[in-house]
């Protein structure tokens, strides 16, 4: 790792399990190198935009409960072999943080990760990956993946976002009314179309065939999703009854987040060349 800048300390709340800390005059940030993870982001002036456990376990392997992470290359359970892991290969690792500025306006990091054997014995494609974060008073993360097979390889995945809320009771999300959806709540399987805003009143669980910006607004502030390279917009909140199995997350905590993952899920899936390159990327924003 080369030298940080002075706005960044590199420290361990984990045995062997590196975090940036980011005090920055725009933001102050966690960034985890495994899984490339924005574990946190709080705009100078703000209250935290992110929710993040804080029963989350911090250890290689585990998937971190909250902030963003980043389901590769396939999103939710493996589309053929459900032994593989749910959310795909590239959460649970520890990625090379290959560049780190501060830019004045924002931070900005970048991380790399390839396939190696234990990937390919999971995934059978060669890749090259990068996450590119920017941190200051908007949070911008793209995945870019990289095909550096010899085959066409075909990928969905999803920017898994906890938005941090007040009290779930009061959130209104708009920007997918007229779209269509399917609603996996509950194990069930239904499909509709989005007459309104969405309130939240228990387990929710949506994918959106939807390309445009979602705006959150609870008792408090307003916060905008908007993204890029993304055919797929998921709206997930756990409720009570699967918040209690959860495990690393304390129980009243489904009241404090919504989930709202700019994505190409299955059925939106992408075909990415030999030598050929996607871009899926989100920017948050406050007003």
């Amino acid at each position: 790792m080369n030298a940080l800048p002075a706005c960044i300390r590199l420290t361990h709340p984990a045995e062997d399990y590196p975090v940036l800390e980011i005090d920055h005059p725009t933001c102050r940030a966690r960034v985890a190198l495994h899984g490339a993870h924005v574990m946190e982001w709080q705009p100078a002036g703000h209250a935290p935009v992110l929710y993040c456990s804080p029963q989350a376990v911090l250890r290689e392997g585990k998937a971190i409960r909250g902030g963003i992470p980043i389901c590769w290359p396939w999103f939710g359970a493996h589309p053929t072999d459900p032994t593989k892991p749910a959310h795909g290969i590239v959460r649970t690792r520890f990625w090379r943080l290959t560049d780190s500025q501060d830019g004045g306006e924002s931070v900005e990091l970048r991380f790399e990760l390839e396939s190696d054997d234990a990937t390919r014995a999971i995934w059978g494609h060669d890749f090259h990956v990068i996450v590119e974060i920017r941190l200051g008073a908007e949070l911008h993360l793209s995945l870019i993946s990289h095909n550096t097979g010899e085959t066409a390889l075909e990928e969905t995945g999803a920017l898994h976002t906890y938005l941090a809320v007040d009290d779930i009771a009061n959130v209104e999300v708009t920007g997918l009314e007229g779209v269509a959806y399917l609603d996996t709540a509950a194990g069930q399987r239904s499909s509709g179309v989005e007459e309104g805003a969405i309130r939240i009143d228990g387990e929710y669980e949506r994918t959106y065939g939807s390309t445009a910006t979602v705006t959150l607004r609870d008792a408090t502030r307003t916060l905008h999703t908007h993204k890029h390279g993304s055919a797929s917009t998921i709206v997930w909140s756990p409720g009570v009854e699967k918040a209690a199995r959860l495990g690393d997350m304390p129980l009243e905590d489904f009241r404090r987040f919504l989930c709202i993952e700019t994505a190409n899920a299955p059925g939106a899936e992408v075909t990415v060349k030999p030598g050929g390159h996607h871009v899926l990327r989100t920017r948050i924003t406050v007003s």
